[in-house]
């Protein structure tokens, strides 16, 4: 559905955006903006900034970007049109006409909303009258109790041919609606057309404002009779198939009651099955959702990675479960951003969530959780456990398909941490391993790059003399003795990532004040003062090795200089990282630039005098 520009800017203008955002997070007021944590992913150090004046919302930690529509659209999953439509219905905004194509589709949409809603209401009375008593009692051995069936509207589908066909027929509705809704099929023969579900306990799924879109159905009988006086096997679990309203790849079961608990605990529990879902929320485990009888899919992902940055997924400890952690690593490889991952928990053989409960109660599912593995490991593990490593050629082998899985990630960022990673591991686990009379202590398997470079010097000792943190702390003393700079570094500064501790909550700061027009160095001082960095402030502006540079009346060009030399030096581990990939991959045109980049970056920081920040080679 289109909207007129004019429409749009008049939707924009006239809604608060950090009243929009303040129902969601704690919003503070620092000057002309808002600060406050950041609703899109989990932070310690509020990091989400609301420039009311200006329209938009910014997460320095995510990247997260947008206006007022942009927020309701990824907070609440909506597509563009219903969120331009909730936020007008706020303020009584009359939504101007559409398409006669557009308003033909969203009349369709709304009669099929009526029609599964009066068909979940048919199915909860079904249940809880006289003849849903074998299906309660069913619920009920379960540990279901009639809140439970209430809060997740359980109901029943009888063990007849059409009873709910001629049910909402009588209620007017047309059998042309109920195919379109999924509840009924007309066989290929031309037979008379027939409920879908069919003595089975039904859960209606919904979408995320708690709208039922779909059914679930699980099967009450374990296998029905033939015409051959035999019995065959039915289906355990039923879905709808994909409608108007329901894509079950882009759907999770349990989202709409899950919300509240993942947004108040920054978590999501990701598990098989309906039943896992209800028991987990009877637990108190309320933030636990599941897919809808397939592998978790990419959209299911990204739905998830709206809420929580690292949503953790369940698997049963058996060959099936591993089968469908497998899958869901491979599938989220290539999404992978900057603190966008997932993890992994395994439950114990023989158990799901219901039976571990039952045995152990919350805590022992708590600990299942708290023990969840990143999906780093299981990439690790995936592969390992394809073959031995017990020979050169085989740990090659497993190298060569863990960097293949690693080449999958679309963001380089990611994707380098995650060679790295490997490198790492692949040294753990092989430099025992060594030739008949090598020393054990020569790690003769270490690859080159894991040798000391910049950003780990330093090892096993404290930051003091670490080159990469001293890096940090020049590229902050700079921004502050010289915060006209800020227009044009800000974007790097917000993009670096810090390997000294303490100094996130400054930058933070920093950033904020990059906003503001005609900075100076006193007003800067004066506001991280107010701040509470008096002794960090004090530390950075007294480094003798760039006093110079940080006078107020040193040359900007010149305080430019030695920003962009020590940015270079802090991100030469992320440029080597990129030469041995591309080394590996055998693009030697790329690896030839990088390296070309690297030996610049070094001879300029020796030749303008930088030689103490420069690594020390092997």
């Amino acid at each position: 559905m289109g909207f007129p520009p004019e429409f749009l800017g008049e939707l924009r203008n006239r809604i608060p955006l950090a009243d929009v955002i303040g129902r969601r997070v704690k919003l503070t007021r620092r000057g002309r903006e808002y600060l406050g944590p950041c609703p899109f992913h989990n932070e310690k150090t509020p990091s989400f900034t609301v420039n009311e004046e200006k329209g938009f919302y910014h997460c320095f930690g995510c990247g997260a970007h947008g206006d007022v529509i942009e927020f309701v659209m990824r907070s609440d999953n909506l597509p563009f049109p219903e969120a331009v439509e909730r936020l007008a219905e706020d303020i009584g905004l009359a939504v101007p006409e559409s398409s006669p194509q557009d308003r033909a589709r969203e009349k369709e949409r709304h009669s099929l909303l009526e029609v599964v809603e009066t068909a979940a209401l048919w199915f909860t009375k079904q249940l809880m009258g006289a003849r849903g008593g074998e299906a309660r009692a069913y619920l009920h051995g379960r540990g279901l109790d009639e809140a439970t069936l209430s809060a997740f509207r359980l109901g029943l589908a009888l063990d007849t041919r059409t009873s709910l066909k001629q049910a909402l027929t009588a209620k007017g509705i047309s059998e042309k609606l109920l195919i379109s809704a999924g509840l009924i099929i007309t066989p290929e023969d031309r037979r008379e057309s027939y409920d879908r579900f069919r003595n089975r306990i039904i859960f209606p799924i919904t979408d995320r404002r708690g709208r039922v879109i779909a059914f679930g159905g699980r099967a009450m009988a374990k296998a029905i009779p033939t015409s051959d006086s035999g019995a065959h096997k039915i289906a355990k679990y039923l879905n709808s198939p994909e409608t108007p309203l329901f894509h079950k790849g882009r759907m999770l079961y349990g989202m709409a009651q899950a919300l509240p608990a993942m947004r108040e605990k920054r978590q999501a529990l990701v598990t098989e099955g309906y039943m896992d879902v209800i028991t987990l929320h009877r637990a108190g485990l309320s933030h636990a959702v599941a897919p809808l009888g397939t592998a978790l899919t990419e959209d299911q992902m990204r739905l998830l990675w709206q809420v929580v940055d690292e949503p953790v997924l369940c698997f049963d400890g058996d060959a099936m479960g591993g089968r469908a952690a497998a899958r869901a690593a491979e599938r989220a490889l290539p999404l992978l951003t900057p603190g966008k991952s997932l993890r992994f928990a395994i439950l114990p053989a023989e158990e799901d969530p219901d039976s571990l409960i039952q045995h152990g109660g919350r805590n022992a599912m708590e600990k299942v959780i708290a023990d969840a593995k990143p999906l780093s490991h299981v990439i690790w593990e995936m592969e390992a456990s394809l073959q031995s490593a017990d020979t050169p050629e085989r740990r090659a082998s497993l190298e060569s398909r863990l960097m293949a899985q690693v080449r999958t990630i679309a963001d380089r960022t990611v994707q380098s941490h995650y060679a790295r990673d490997v490198k790492d591991r692949l040294w753990q686990a092989f430099r025992g391993t060594r030739p008949h009379g090598v020393p054990k202590a020569t790690p003769y398997l270490r690859p080159l790059s894991l040798y000391p470079q910049v950003g780990q010097e330093g090892a096993g000792t404290d930051e003091r003399t670490n080159p990469q943190v001293e890096r940090e702390k020049v590229l902050l003393a700079l921004v502050i003795a010289h915060p006209q700079m800020l227009d044009e570094v800000a974007e790097q500064l917000g993009s670096m990532a810090l390997t000294a501790t303490g100094l996130e909550a400054l930058r933070q700061e920093i950033l904020l004040l990059a906003e503001r027009e005609e900075l100076d160095k006193a007003t800067v001082e004066s506001h991280l003062l107010e701040c509470g960095f008096r002794d960090t402030l004090k530390a950075l502006l007294d480094m003798e090795n760039i006093a110079s540079y940080l006078h107020t009346d040193a040359a900007e060009g010149k305080a430019r200089t030695m920003w962009n030399h020590t940015l270079n030096l802090h991100q030469l581990p992320e440029i080597e990282a990129q030469l041995k990939e591309a080394e590996q991959a055998e693009d030697w045109e790329r690896f030839s630039n990088l390296k070309n980049r690297i030996f610049a970056i070094r001879t300029e920081a020796i030749e303008d005098d930088l030689s103490k920040m420069v690594p020390r080679r092997v």
